[in-house]
């Protein structure tokens, strides 16, 4: 689950992000878009392959995304999942299960490079940012975290005509997780409502929720 909300929250940061037109300097480059849009939304599909090329699990669904601190995975394959931050908590829920989990956004993300692309630190303070060669018709970057203690080896980002299309997490563990998106639509207009969770009546719920 943890990995789920570290991936939601980076991308709560990089989605606004619009590719760099100048190849100069790719840490001021990426800086320089951190603060982009409000708000961005498109469909995702996300598979975790074991290192080797070999998928051993995938998924689909609906990512929503406000700043600050807001964002909304409403999971539809391979069953119906929520990961949901509030700008205070993050929610995880199961349907099928009937159960959600709740903790302190600040502590689940504590130590892990999402603090930093969720606002706070500088980029150059945190990570080794590099321009990669043009592939496949997109921009790549990557992300290096400069603290050994992280969950993540390298994130790699590749946009398509300014839009965030895809994106490579690697962990210590040599897992790739790897997200594309399609349908991006940038300063999306939400419901009041949306980055709100309430459990569903006999729901179980495990955490402490805020008053």
């Amino acid at each position: 689950m943890l990995k789920h909300i570290l991936i939601a929250s980076l991308l709560g940061a990089l989605a606004p992000l619009g590719a760099p037109a100048s190849p100069a300097s790719p840490t001021t480059e990426v800086e320089k878009y951190l603060n982009g849009l409000a708000s961005w939304s498109a469909d995702f599909k996300q598979t975790v392959d074991d290192g080797h090329g070999k998928v051993v699990r995938s998924a689909a669904g609906k990512l929503s995304l406000q700043k600050p601190g807001k964002f909304r995975w409403d999971y539809s394959e391979p069953s119906e999942q929520l990961i949901l931050a509030d700008g205070t908590q993050i929610w995880f829920y199961d349907k099928d299960l009937q159960q959600a989990n709740v903790r302190d956004r600040d502590a689940s993300l504590a130590n892990t490079p999402a603090v930093l692309l969720s606002g706070g630190a500088s980029l150059s303070s945190q990570f080794d940012v590099t321009a990669l060669p043009p592939s496949e018709g997109l921009e790549w970057f990557q992300l290096i975290p400069k603290n050994p203690d992280t969950d993540f080896q390298l994130v790699r980002i590749g946009f398509r005509k300014g839009e965030l299309a895809t994106m490579f997490l690697a962990d210590k563990l040599n897992q790739v997780t790897q997200l594309t998106f399609t349908n991006p639509k940038r300063n999306a207009t939400f419901a009041p409502d949306l980055f709100t969770f309430v459990p569903p009546p006999g729901v179980d719920v495990i955490g402490r929720q805020s008053k």
